[in-house]
Parts: structure tokens; sequence; C-alpha cells
């Protein structure tokens, strides 16, 4: 079974910009390449519980495991020794990643008190977007009386485009609300 937003790429995005841009090749058109969530654990990196905490929250949102990050350098001023767990990290390939964007667009993105829209200088110049939430609460799988802290994370989506103008107009077509 494919996913809708899948599906609407090559029904609807692939001949749209196929048309903006003057691609000679299907293969010209940009693509979802990936997406990585991240969690920093920041301050509560002494406390093992957070670790797992974390672990379970991105484990029920996106429905993979994630890797735990741990320190390269030992850093007096942040209490921060080599090798210690900094934060929780999942890479989203394939069906789980056009599942994850399109619950993140259609759902998530919505649920954000006073949302006008994501930001449009997140570009990273080679067609990447970022994103920052500031809770975790905005997923629907996430039940607020289980919850022990409000985590904040990075979303970065990276696409095949090869400027930043091609990512956004293949982004805003896959539904991705920017402010206007």
């Amino acid at each position: 079974m494919t996913s809708r937003l899948l599906e609407k790429y090559r029904n609807e995005v692939i001949p749209a910009l196929t048309e903006s841009f003057g691609y000679r090749n299907v293969m010209e058109v940009p693509k979802l390449n990936k997406i990585v969530l991240n969690i920093g654990l920041g301050s509560s990196k002494e406390n093992p519980k957070a670790v797992e905490s974390a672990v379970k929250d991105i484990e029920t949102i996106t429905g993979q495991r994630p890797v735990v990050t741990k320190a390269k350098k030992s850093i007096a001023n942040f209490k921060l020794r080599d090798g210690m767990n900094v934060g929780v990290k999942v890479t989203l390939r394939g069906q789980k990643m056009y599942d994850f964007l399109d619950k993140l667009v259609s759902i998530s993105l919505p649920r954000v008190r006073d949302f006008r829209g994501v930001s449009t200088s997140s570009f990273d110049g080679r067609g990447n977007y970022s994103l920052g939430i500031k809770e975790q609460l905005i997923f629907p799988e996430i039940e607020y009386d289980m919850v022990d802290q409000i985590r904040g994370m990075d979303i970065v989506i990276v696409t095949t485009a090869e400027t930043d103008e091609e990512s956004k107009k293949f982004l805003e077509l896959m539904g991705m609300p920017f402010k206007k």
C-alpha cells in the first residue's frame, strides 16, 4: 500500500515541477531523500530517565527505534564528558518518511497554537529544509498525561533539489504550509 503523499507526488507534483522548471527527464524532478528527527537533551543529560523518555517519544511518533547520540568531546563548562548521552535521533526513509511528512503537514502543524505557517528562511542553500518544534505534544500519538517533560525537536527534510527555490516549490506542492 502506497502513501497518500507518494500518490500526490507521482500524480500532481512531478507534472507541476516539470512544467515550472522545464525538466527534460523525470529523474531531474526533486524528491524526498530522508527526514531526520533530533531531540537534544541539554540540561537533562545527567538524568537517565530523560534519555529513555525521549527514546519512547520519538519511537511513538515515528514508529522506528531511534539512536542515542553521544558527546564527541569533553567540555568542562557544560559539565559534559566524552561519551555522555546528549540526544536522540532517527532517520526516516521510504514509506515511513512519506507517512511522517503527511502526518506532520496535515495533522501536527495545524495543532500548533497561533500557527500561521512555517518560515521560508530555513533552507540551507542546497535544497534542504529545517524546522524546529517547541513541544512534542502536537503529535496525536503523544498522550498529555504520560509526558514527564516538554521537549522540542528539530526536523530536517532532505531533498534532491539543487536550489532553495526548487525545494520551496516542491515542499509547497507536497503540502507544507509556508507563511504568506
